[in-house]
């Protein structure tokens, strides 16, 4: 296992990752956003995967054990603040969404010369009230704590197009479905179709991050057609799949 690393303070910085690139765990004293302006991002916690496009931030709070993950060519905006200050007012990780004027925020936050001047202050002001503003967005893989519950998602991880019902699944680990229902709900806060189109979805994201063919990505991430992948997507983020690949 390997040795959890302690950073008091939480740098505020761009990072560049190379495809496939990670940060092991650590945590710091202070609270963190994290910012993937290209590429896609896992933050891995004990609570399960967050993930983030560039349409979406994760507020990672003081003292949370995490690693990163990059998936594509990975821009890294790190925003650190003071763990007295929590513009979320959230104890626990969460996804944001990032308009706009939030990333431009973000970006001129990371890129600019860290100085005391008035400037910065002002700007780093108006990131915090954006940042306040920010509806939290489900993009979260919980992970399971109940063997049998581990057994099917690890069984759907493998192969995200198996289409297989809850109690086909069951059937194969020794649970009933109605017990699976429970545990879905009791141990990850979700319904089965709500976790499996969460994975389906993360999944899809590390594939448009490597460039594969919209189609392509629909029949691997379990999918009956592109479009119905694609009507998925665009209510989960509010665009196109092909906003995610490189050549756009």
């Amino acid at each position: 296992m390997k040795e959890i690393r302690h950073e008091p303070v939480a740098p505020t910085r761009t990072q560049w990752l190379a495809p496939g690139a990670a940060i092991d765990p650590h945590r710091h004293d202070d609270h963190q956003i994290v910012y993937a302006g290209r590429g896609v991002l896992a933050v891995t916690t004990s609570t399960g995967l967050w993930i983030a496009p560039a349409t979406r931030a994760i507020w990672v709070p003081a003292g949370t054990v995490h690693a990163h993950q990059a998936h594509g060519e990975l821009a890294l905006h790190l925003v650190g603040l003071p763990a007295s200050e929590n513009p979320l007012n959230l104890a626990e990780p969460a996804v944001l969404t990032v308009g706009p004027l939030l990333r431009e925020l973000i970006l001129a936050h990371t890129d600019a010369p860290h100085d005391d001047s008035p400037e910065r202050a002002r700007l780093r002001a108006v990131l915090l009230d954006q940042l306040r503003v920010s509806p939290q967005q489900p993009v979260h893989l919980p992970t399971p704590s109940s063997p049998q519950l581990k057994a099917v998602c690890e069984i759907l991880r493998t192969n995200p197009a198996d289409n297989r019902t809850l109690p086909a699944l069951g059937r194969e680990v020794g649970a009933s479905d109605r017990t699976l229902s429970r545990l879905f709900k009791a141990d990850l806060g979700m319904t089965f179709p709500q976790w499996r189109t969460q994975l389906r979805l993360y999944r899809a994201l590390v594939l448009l991050s490597e460039d594969t063919p919209v189609t392509t990505v629909a029949h691997r991430c379990g999918w009956s057609s592109a479009s119905a992948f694609i009507d998925v997507f665009r209510r989960s983020f509010g665009h196109t799949p092909g906003a995610h690949q490189p050549r756009s």
